[in-house]
């Protein structure tokens, strides 16, 4: 029996003897929702030790971080996901590495060394949230094809670079320039020479924000190679597949940039709402933009035990793709009611913001605390689930962990 039906099939009353614990607000219990306890394979599994990072694929390599690795208020390298498209380049040479700037919208096609960018451009190091589009598919149903992320896609590092508006003018763009197409040292799956795993980009206006940058530097260092070693495009606040890794060539575009996953399905989503299942013509899917608002409780781990009269504390991540985040609430009784925490200003514009807060239970029993951020345009992350969409994209639905109060 699948653990997402545990508790149409047995009810609540079984769940509640299974965990060996009362769960407190069973009445407000969501329809058709099954608590945390019951969607893992092992209903008490969250109540042992998590391995560090989950391996979701090695063909090409594919990573992500449990909810309790990422408290750190700038995420360590170690813990920073891994989102591949193709095969890592191989015998990398600092020394003879070049970007190439061309495309039809370009006034001086240049080609410009490490050395180059490093010593010609001011150096400016921002936190820059990156969170993969398809962050949280595995909720949805039906099930989306793809890797399948729970909530551990996504981080903020520190990254230092260059502005790739600088670089821009620098070459200059001519007046009907709209997009910018990114093109990296990574090696198809196929070994095919002519094919691109990936090669995205992003409209010019966002091309030219101050946090748009490429960079050589992640969390003060090289940046390591899994992470685009020797040189990453990196634009926060937007899906991470526009964060070109392995950077070695940039086309200004007269048109919208048509390179691979650029089309179809990849990254885009129904420009209407559509219902679960549905096919969706090509044409009436849109580009992925700015991300929408989350939030992600990273202390406790899920699974916390606590005695009964102590209150928890509880600290976590918030952002909202190019906004920023306004409010913080969690709720204990599934979403019945609301309570407000302190949520910090980001250190830039485009990092996640650190939120905080104490929470105090009524009696023994289990309990789950959702987290819930408001952006500054008033959108509020969906209770449990969003729209559907075919590639499983874009799932803001409000984290969630168990407590049992004993």
């Amino acid at each position: 029996m699948k653990r997402r039906n545990f508790v149409k099939k047995a009810g609540v009353g079984a769940v509640s003897t299974v965990l060996l614990s009362d769960i407190v607000y069973r009445n407000l219990l969501p329809e058709g929702y099954s608590p945390l306890a019951f969607q893992e394979p092992d209903p008490f599994k969250m109540f042992h030790k998590d391995p560090e990072m989950v391996l979701l694929n090695d063909k090409p390599w594919n990573m992500e971080a449990k909810a309790h690795l990422l408290n750190d208020d700038v995420t360590p390298n170690k813990f920073m996901f891994i989102r591949n498209n193709g095969i890592i380049p191989e015998d990398i040479d600092v020394s003879t590495w070049q970007l190439k700037i061309d495309g039809e919208s370009v006034l001086n096609e240049k080609t410009y060394s490490l050395a180059d960018l490093k010593s010609k451009f001011k150096h400016y190091t921002y936190q820059l949230t990156l969170e993969c589009g398809g962050n949280g598919r595995s909720e949805f149903d039906p099930p989306a094809k793809g890797n399948q992320w729970s909530i551990g896609a996504v981080s903020c590092a520190e990254w230092t670079g260059v502005r790739l508006k600088d670089v821009l003018e620098d070459v200059g763009i001519k007046d009907d320039a709209v997009y910018i197409g990114y093109h990296g040292a990574d090696i198809h799956l196929s070994r095919n020479p002519q094919k691109e795993p990936i090669s995205r980009g992003m409209p010019i206006a966002k091309a030219l924000q101050d946090e748009t940058i490429l960079a050589f530097a992640m969390n003060g260092e090289d940046i390591p190679l899994t992470h685009g070693y020797p040189l990453r495009l990196v634009a926060g606040g937007w899906p991470a597949s526009v964060s070109g890794k392995w950077l070695n060539g940039i086309s200004i575009r007269n048109k919208i940039h048509d390179g691979e996953k650029m089309g179809g399905s990849s990254y885009r989503v129904p420009c209407e709402t559509v219902a679960p299942g549905e096919k969706v013509d090509d044409a009436d899917m849109c580009i992925i933009e700015s991300m929408p608002v989350k939030s992600l409780i990273t202390y406790p781990k899920s699974g916390a035990i606590i005695d009964e009269g102590k209150s928890l504390k509880i600290r976590g991540h918030a952002w909202a793709g190019e906004l920023e985040v306004s409010e913080m609430e969690y709720s204990i009784d599934f979403g019945s009611s609301w309570k407000t925490i302190n949520v910090q200003k980001p250190v830039n514009r485009l990092a996640w913001q650190h939120f905080s807060g104490e929470v105090n239970f009524p009696k023994k029993g289990y309990y789950e605390i959702w987290a819930r951020a408001t952006d500054t345009n008033g959108n509020k992350q969906p209770m449990v689930l969003p729209g559907w969409n075919p590639k499983g994209y874009l799932n803001n639905a409000c984290h969630r962990i168990a407590v049992k109060v004993v």
